[in-house]
């Protein structure tokens, strides 16, 4: 099975088993519905809590909630690690400190719905990145990919492709996604799946430390209450360890593309959430767009 998937991954126009293909295709879902969630949370708790102090705080959160698991791994493959860690410090910068915090930063301007709708262009980059790589990515899925995008700029422009402070963070956040995901093609094979995870989770948060700490200075604290704990438990737990884990196992299993094209139902899921937790209304010209973004991923997703 391994063999299977590096062989994959590297050469282009070589097929993943069926029965990986369909479980990457799966996990990419499961990932994609639990981060539509930490975009509300995000935009939940952006007037309590500080973005750079609600990131650090998530990937601490996040840490514990791995370490019973990934702890000994790490260990055992701690020599691994040590001669990799440059490109684990390039993932951890642009998946885990970097991107997270253009996320909260982006809460504080604008909506959970362009949230989640802003981010499903980050498979278009991912789609560029694998056929600079030498990727085919075929007619039928690049014009999934177009289509999709085309509904994702008239859902987020309103038909005007207008976009507010806090779209232009949530793009450089989705360029950042991007980058990161197509980063995870390079990860050694030989480097557990738990090591790397917690690996990127410790060397974020370090990142984070010194800007969390001028935060601190600068802006003060934040109160927990049983609103920001909760929602800090989510994203530190099911947005960061469990989606992630989900994530990553995807990209390995199907690459950074095909599972980018899944990643595409996301602001269809964010735009539920958000009516459902917090009253963001979706019109009929959203809902149009939405059904373009659908049938991209319909196609998108078929070899």
């Amino acid at each position: 099975m391994d063999r299977v998937r590096t062989v994959a991954q590297h050469k282009p126009g070589i097929r993943v088993k069926k029965g990986s293909a369909g479980l990457g295709v799966l996990l990419a879902l499961v990932a994609t519905v639990v981060w539509s969630g930490s975009f509300v949370a995000t935009r939940g708790m952006a007037d309590a809590v500080p973005p750079v102090q609600a990131v650090f705080w998530r990937w601490i959160i996040a840490t514990l909630a791995v370490a019973p698991f990934a702890a000994r791994q790490a260990w055992q493959q701690r020599e691994l690690i040590r001669r990799h860690l440059g490109f684990i410090a390039l993932a951890s910068l642009f998946g885990v400190a970097l991107y997270n915090t253009l996320v909260h930063q982006a809460g504080l301007t604008t909506s959970a719905s362009n949230m989640g709708m802003i981010m499903a262009a980050s498979p278009v980059v991912m789609a560029l990145y694998a056929r600079l790589g030498g990727e085919r990515l075929g007619v039928r899925r690049t014009f999934g990919l177009l289509l999709a995008a085309f509904g994702v700029l008239l859902l987020v422009g309103d038909g005007s492709l207008g976009f507010g402070a806090g779209d232009l963070w949530m793009f450089a956040a989705a360029l950042s996604f991007a980058t990161y995901s197509t980063l995870l093609k390079r990860k050694p094979a030989q480097l557990g799946g738990l090591a790397f995870l917690i690996t990127t989770f410790v060397l974020g948060a370090l990142m984070l430390a010194p800007a969390y700490a001028v935060s601190v200075t600068v802006q003060g604290g934040f109160e927990v209450t049983a609103g920001t704990g909760g929602m800090l438990l989510y994203v530190g737990v099911m947005s960061s360890a469990v989606a992630f884990f989900a994530w990553n196992k995807a990209v390995s299993l199907i690459g950074a593309a095909r599972a980018g094209v899944v990643y595409y139902l996301q602001p269809v899921c964010v735009a539920g959430l958000g009516l459902l937790l917090l009253g963001e209304r979706t019109g009929p010209a959203q809902l149009l767009c939405m059904a373009l973004i659908l049938g991209g991923v319909s196609l998108g997703a078929r070899r």
